[in-house]
């Protein structure tokens, strides 16, 4: 069975989706209405912007969403996806890929999503870090004794094994670092970002999305979407919106997710999208499946 994933914020580049609006009909009129819709020329950033221009809050998670819906629908009959998953923001892009929301309304949801995530981080200094080379149950664990002394510092994205990324605020993240470096973690990195994305300090966020994906319209996907609130399918749309919802402080269980998608049956995936994160992790996560991107 073929599954399409969709990645999340971090595979922008300068120069994405310049190929497909200069070379394809219907790439251009969506890449025009989206301008249209979000009030500024997001194509001209994606197309010639600075890598620092493309880490614009406002930019960024639509630019991806942008690249990774309109590959997909320019691909027409030969999108023949019978699963999707998309990777934090990438839920969105499989969510329109598999026809459970318009481009048009999943757009707006991502914009509204990294404004609100935006003033989040700002409310309340934050950070997230890549651990490397322990169990999940012991980060777990490590994180659970902290967070009980009254700091924030949970998993986040289970990415792959070996690789499990925390959040939370800047000074719990430290305190885990250290204790995970000396449970034996290979390396436990502080990341670039600017907030404790997929944690509890992305509850205002979630407040502030949960009424506007409340107020979106979702129908029936065409196909099975698997969610990372719980790595499982799903095509009734009031789950999909309240696993949409609860995703913003929970953690992306990526590599159960594609464990599941494996057992109903997967056998060959394709990231569509930009960068290759996604076949990183798929082939650290099984070796039997096939995994590549667009061509």
């Amino acid at each position: 069975m073929k599954a399409f994933v969709f990645p999340g914020q971090g595979a922008q580049f300068s120069g994405m989706g310049k190929d497909l609006y200069e070379n394809n009909a219907k790439a251009k009129e969506l890449f025009d209405k989206a301008d249209e819709i979000l009030g500024f020329e997001i194509t001209k950033v994606m197309f010639e912007g600075t890598a620092e221009e493309l880490k614009q809050t406002k930019v960024t998670q639509p630019a991806v969403f942008l690249h990774s819906v309109i590959s997909a629908i320019c691909l027409g009959d030969d999108f023949d996806a019978e699963m999707v998953a998309g990777h934090s923001l990438g839920e969105f892009s499989a969510l329109v890929a598999a026809g459970a929301l318009s481009f048009e309304d999943g757009l707006r949801l991502v914009s509204k999503r990294a404004m609100a995530m935006q003033k989040a981080c700002e409310a309340a200094p934050s950070t997230m870090a890549a651990i490397i080379g322990l169990p999940d149950e012991k980060i777990e664990e490590i994180c659970a004794g902290i967070s009980a002394e009254g700091n924030i510092v949970v998993p986040a994205n289970y990415n792959n094994p070996g690789q499990l990324v925390i959040s939370g605020n800047i000074e719990a993240i430290n305190t885990a670092c250290e204790q995970l470096k000396a449970a034996g973690a290979k390396r436990a990195l502080p990341l670039p970002v600017g907030g404790a994305f997929h944690s509890p300090l992305m509850q205002p966020a979630k407040d502030e999305l949960q009424a506007a994906i409340e107020a979106t319209e979702f129908a029936t996907p065409r196909i099975p979407v698997y969610q990372n609130v719980d790595a499982k399918a799903h095509t009734d749309a009031a789950e999909i919106k309240a696993n949409l919802i609860a995703q913003l402080t929970a953690p992306v269980r990526w590599t159960y997710e594609v464990q599941q998608m494996i057992a109903d049956g997967a056998t060959d995936f394709t990231e569509c999208g930009p960068g290759k994160a996604l076949q990183g992790m798929i082939a650290k996560i099984s070796r039997e499946v096939s995994v590549h991107g667009l061509a």
